[in-house]
């Protein structure tokens, strides 16, 4: 499909599109069903975690969720029809050939126009998190594929950028770290000026926010959505680890220390709230366990728990930011064996 810029050759900005924030009004979530027992060696517990998720996020909008023939969407209906009564009438299930599940890396990133109620996506490259999984190349491609049926104006950056590797609070900042988006195995020939620029005009974001690094065992980079997250126009969360021994320690308090100096698009401090870790996940090696990676729906936050006493801390926390949405906590123990949790593997469509 040939890349559309918009009249004149246009960018998003100059269209009047812009990415809005992941709490504003969404149709419906994007996901794609776990197969692999490489990613996931409890495939099965996955599997439950995702059936509890799609059945949370029905509850409120649809679902998009992707699979790769009849046999996975048997799978889904069954497992379905095993936990409530029929199949979500909001589930809407597409057959597209992907390699793994993290479709928020891989996937658009959805941009609208507010005037026209219009919306668009942009086709972001996907290397596979610095060419780092050469079998995940293949995902690179389902944006397009994915819009041979929504059929909406694409634009093409031509850069490497993964979706969990920016959080925007719809009004013209955007936070992302310097570990990822200025990594030589991303875009070596971009500098940090040419990647403020490329924000602003396909999000619309014209104030960055730059962290440092991410957390042990992220192997994406320092994606933010284990870091901070906006919960409101100036207000976010923004994880910290309690124990000095801790090798996250140091890193998250610099990031939080960051946050405090910083403001908003129009200059205005933030407002930053602790977001406690649970701790270290993993015997052999350490996973990227983070309570920030979370997903706003249109009237839920389900976030990851991890069967650690830090699990109630962090519902507290994100309860008081989110007083008008139901928390739902989702086991992600088996989940984040695969270096990812519930934002990882979503990406949210919102309404124009």
């Amino acid at each position: 499909m040939r890349p559309f810029f918009g009249p004149d050759n246009r960018t998003p900005d100059e269209c009047g599109f812009f990415m809005p924030a992941e709490w504003e009004p969404q149709e419906g979530i994007w996901f794609s069903w776990p197969y692999d027992k490489e990613t996931f060696p409890d495939l099965n517990e996955v599997k439950a975690a995702y059936i509890a998720i799609i059945r949370a996020v029905c509850e409120h909008e649809k679902v998009h969720l992707l699979v790769r023939d009849e046999g996975d969407a048997g799978e889904v209906n069954l497992l379905l029809s095993r936990v409530s009564n029929g199949i979500p009438g909001n589930l809407d299930i597409h057959a597209l050939d992907y390699a793994d599940v993290w479709i928020r890396d891989y996937g658009p990133s959805f941009i609208v126009n507010r005037k026209e109620r219009t919306l668009a996506m942009v086709d972001w490259k996907f290397n596979a998190w610095g060419n780092k999984y050469p079998g995940l190349l293949h995902d690179d491609n389902i944006p397009a594929l994915m819009n041979e049926e929504l059929n909406l104006p694409v634009f093409s950056p031509g850069i490497v950028l993964e979706g969990g590797s920016i959080e925007v609070n719809g009004r013209g900042t955007v936070m992302t770290t310097e570990q990822c988006l200025l990594n030589h195995n991303r875009n070596p020939e971009q500098s940090r000026e040419d990647i403020e620029e490329l924000l602003r005009q396909y999000l619309g974001c014209s104030h960055v926010l730059w962290l440092k690094e991410g957390i042990s065992g992220d192997d994406t980079d320092g994606h933010i959505d284990d870091i901070a997250r906006f919960v409101g126009d100036r207000t976010v969360v923004c994880s910290v680890e309690g124990d000095r021994d801790d090798e996250n320690y140091r890193p998250l308090l610099e990031n939080f220390r960051i946050l405090c100096s910083e403001t908003d698009q129009a200059g205005i401090p933030l407002r930053v709230i602790q977001l406690p870790m649970p701790g270290r996940i993993g015997d052999d090696q350490r996973l990227p366990a983070s309570y920030a990676n979370f997903l706003i729906t249109n009237r839920s936050v389900l976030f990851p728990i991890f069967g650690h006493p830090n699990d109630r801390r962090a519902h507290a926390v994100l309860a008081s930011v989110f007083p008008d949405r139901e928390l739902v906590g989702i086991d992600c123990r088996a989940l984040v064996n695969g270096l990812g949790a519930i934002h990882c593997i979503s990406q949210q469509q919102p309404l124009p």
